[in-house]
């Protein structure tokens, strides 16, 4: 009996293979539940409910009110412009209501009233240019031209995005890799266990032999 045990006692080598797994295995584990709680479900409910429509633009305005942003400009160095609010009206496949048209999910959380955040310069004016130029983007070269566009009848109804920010890919790799992790952790046990059991079997053949 003590034999037998000492048979199957993991040398070093084994036993680091076997903690090694081990670890694979439970940071595969800890990486699903993660995402699937703080990222993967979210996204999920985002998709539910939506859908892909052909968009026309109604109306391109500014209005009156303008919003504050941040720019850095160095390590120690940030401050905060402002930018005229961009609104992008238009009318899905879907429904004759008009829309109001986001650049995606993250862009509507940020500025729910407007169509476009331009990137935040510190001059006011270089702000509200970058804007006028979205606003003859949309106007002359998009125009009466139908165009893809997402919606979500359940969180946003009166809202369209123009791209997502969680496409199937994104969804795919998140779930991938933490389910390869675990594969491979559970492959390096079970071939290490295996390698062992060989190797006990074959001392025992060859003492018989003997």
């Amino acid at each position: 009996m003590a034999r037998s045990r000492a048979a199957y006692e993991y040398t070093e080598a084994e036993d680091k293979s076997m903690r090694l797994g081990f670890l694979l295995i439970a940071a595969g584990l800890l990486s699903l539940l993660g995402l699937g709680c703080c990222w993967l479900r979210p996204a999920l409910q985002e998709r539910g409910g939506g859908g892909s429509a052909n968009c026309t633009v109604v109306a391109v305005r500014q209005l009156g009110e303008r919003f504050a942003c941040t720019f850095s400009c160095g390590a120690a160095c940030r401050g905060t412009a402002r930018y005229p609010c961009l609104q992008v009206l238009v009318r899905t496949s879907r429904s004759s209501a008009p829309a109001l048209l986001h650049e995606d999910e993250r862009q509507l959380r940020t500025n729910p009233k407007c169509s476009y955040i331009p990137p935040c310069a510190r001059d006011d004016q270089e702000n509200s240019e970058n804007v006028t130029y979205k606003q003859k983007y949309w106007k002359e070269k998009v125009g009466s031209q139908p165009f893809t566009c997402y919606f979500n009848q359940h969180l946003r109804p009166d809202d369209v995005m123009l791209k997502r920010t969680h496409d199937e890919t994104v969804l795919l790799h998140c779930f991938l890799w933490p389910v390869v992790t675990f594969l491979v952790g559970v492959l390096i046990v079970v071939l290490t266990i295996c390698a062992k059991s060989l190797a006990v079997r074959a001392e025992a053949i060859k003492k018989k032999k003997h």
